[in-house]
């Protein structure tokens, strides 16, 4: 993986299931700045299946943010990873698991990727085992967990302010 410039933040989305929140991690990446975003997969793609066409449930939501967010779509996120490691970026997943940090906690260095997961499901611990560091989103109500693209959102937001 070539490197574009110092600091980069990458997106690995695995087999997130709704359009709708795929064009929201397209459109929130493109405002934090991120350098490319990986859905790998069930993780559906801007581009409708065999076409060149824009799927419309993404670009609904996306406002045509797939247009300048570099993206690749792969069968196997754990490939993704192994060839972004090697070129040098720290595996930050993102996943209420047993060690995690808070997410306000970890202060980022060097190049790096944020991982993603289903929305029912989470990253599973293959995924996880992989990892450089885990964090988390506390969540202080009843609910276990944030809408995925919300948590991207606070996630990517956090990361991107401490790397100026």
């Amino acid at each position: 993986m070539r490197r574009e410039n110092k600091n980069q933040i990458i997106v690995i989305c695995h087999n997130i299931r709704s359009c709708h929140n795929v064009g929201s991690i397209f459109r929130t990446a493109d405002g934090a700045g991120v350098s490319k975003i990986f859905l790998c997969g069930i993780t559906p793609t801007p581009c409708l299946a065999g076409r060149q066409a824009p799927h419309p449930n993404i670009k609904k939501v996306s406002l045509g943010a797939e247009k300048y967010v570099k993206w690749e779509k792969h069968k196997d996120a754990w490939r993704v990873i192994e060839k972004i490691k090697k070129a040098g970026f720290k595996i930050i997943s993102l996943e209420q698991a047993r060690g995690a940090m808070r997410f306000d906690k970890f202060k980022p260095r060097g190049d790096i990727a944020l991982i993603i997961g289903n929305e029912v499901k989470g990253l599973p611990q293959s995924i996880l085992k992989k990892s450089d560091k885990i964090i988390y989103i506390p969540m202080l109500g009843k609910k276990e967990s944030l809408n995925v693209a919300v948590a991207f959102g606070i996630a990517i937001y956090h990361l991107r302010g401490l790397r100026k």
